[in-house]
């Protein structure tokens, strides 16, 4: 399912427990064979051990003035913000060369080069994109411009045009860890990079098309048809691979640092692959001993991880997090945050898992979605695998690996049931 990485045996944070897919019932016999009432009264403690945390994720740290709020999606996103206080930007590993993922793509010039290779002229981006014609803008984020173009050989391409602030030291941080990162990785998940541009004030990625809209989007149902339980699990699952790569099988772990429904691009049959590379950063080196990175905090208002708010040190485990809401997001179709809403159904996450821990799961599902008993028990399965990811404490929560194995069961188990 993934590429590979040469694993330390000092790090437990990036070295889960072997498996193989399909996995053995036995290893998920917690979440898969479970009547629909048990394990209530176990889940109830801990959804109130992280309630209190929702509100402090919600919000930038105490340092506001130098708090940088952008909407950095290219691909139409939500507000997101970076603070330069608190901590400095350092990481402690080696640089890497490319991983490469097994996920092979059409055989044509541009598709065979290595991720990220391509130095692009602005000749062949004038050219791609008829001269950055209003008519083919597809997004628009906190990066900048997104133009949908096709290159000579007939790829068709997503060209990322940065704003030209040439002094905002924040995009262009952004843009060079997207290259970074875009370049190191390859997997069917993942957006692929093609190359990029620097030139002067322009400042210009070139990825891989993705055609049919933003996970957020289609929970809007602003692209079509409403999003089936089964559509929604399989994107959970497809998620859940691309990350798991991302921590564990390229050469160097990478965390995306901003998981969130409006950097998930859906294709033409609803396959998931995770975008924005902007926030990334290299993980901790397990073999030099370290357990984070201490960084600067940048995220999503809604998605952030409290810890990592809290003490400016970031794992994984903080895109796990991130995961765990976006999963509160595919079940219940609301935002993570829903200023609209009564009191206590603004913090969708609080909400839902309070729900959850009620007895209550099934009321919580998207109203746009058949609320029957077979997916009532998904959507049990489903927050209670939610509610772990979400714990305050890093290292109560699961790895990306170990989400996919629970999803894969869940659908394995409940595939002729889900509607």
């Amino acid at each position: 399912m993934y590429g590979r990485r040469k694993h330390s045996s000092s790090s437990d944070i990036r070295t889960p427990d072997r498996f193989s897919y399909p996995p053995s019932p036995s290893s998920y016999s917690t979440f898969s064979s479970e009547k629909p009432n048990s394990g209530r009264d176990r889940v109830k403690g801990a959804v109130r051990s992280v309630a209190g945390v929702f509100s402090a994720c919600f919000s930038p740290p105490v340092e506001d003035k130098d708090t940088h709020h952008h909407s950095s999606s290219a691909y139409g996103g939500s507000d997101t913000f970076s603070s330069t206080s608190g901590a400095s930007d350092s990481t402690n590993g080696r640089k890497r060369g490319p991983a490469r993922g097994i996920y092979k793509v059409q055989n044509d010039p541009t598709h065979m080069k290595e991720p990220g290779s391509v130095k692009f002229t602005m000749a062949e981006i004038h050219q791609a994109t008829k001269n950055f014609s209003p008519a083919l803008k597809v997004g628009q984020g906190g990066f900048g411009t997104v133009y949908k173009g096709q290159l000579q050989d007939g790829t068709l391409v997503a060209v990322k045009r940065a704003k030209k602030s040439i002094y905002d030291k924040n995009l262009g941080g952004e843009f060079q860890s997207e290259i970074q990162a875009l370049s190191m990785v390859e997997h069917l998940n993942l957006v692929k990079c093609y190359g990029y541009l620097q030139h002067g004030e322009e400042r210009i990625i070139v990825v891989e098309y993705v055609p049919n809209g933003t996970l957020r989007e289609h929970l809007d149902c602003i692209k079509g048809n409403v999003l089936s339980l089964a559509s929604r699990l399989d994107i959970a699952i497809d998620i859940a691979h691309a990350i798991t790569y991302l921590h564990t099988y390229t050469d160097h772990p990478i965390i995306h640092r901003d998981i969130k429904s409006s950097n998930i691009l859906l294709n033409e049959k609803l396959r998931a692959k995770v975008a924005d590379f902007g926030f990334a950063r290299l993980a901790a080196d397990a073999e030099s001993g370290h357990t984070h990175v201490s960084t600067q905090v940048k995220g999503t208002a809604g998605y952030l991880d409290p810890e990592y708010l809290r003490t400016y040190q970031l794992t994984e485990k903080s895109d796990v997090y991130s995961y765990g809401i976006l999963l509160v997001e595919l079940v219940t179709g609301r935002r993570p945050i829903e200023a609209k809403r009564e009191l206590e159904e603004r913090v969708t996450a609080k909400w839902a898992l309070k729900k959850f821990t009620d007895g209550l799961a099934i009321s919580v599902l998207d109203p746009k979605v058949e609320k029957s008993d077979s997916n009532g028990l998904v959507v049990e399965k489903i927050l209670e695998l939610a509610l772990q990811c979400v714990s305050s404490h890093r290292r109560n929560r699961p790895t990306m690996r170990k989400c996919a194995e629970v999803l894969w069961n869940i659908r394995k188990e409940d595939k002729d049931l889900l509607v």
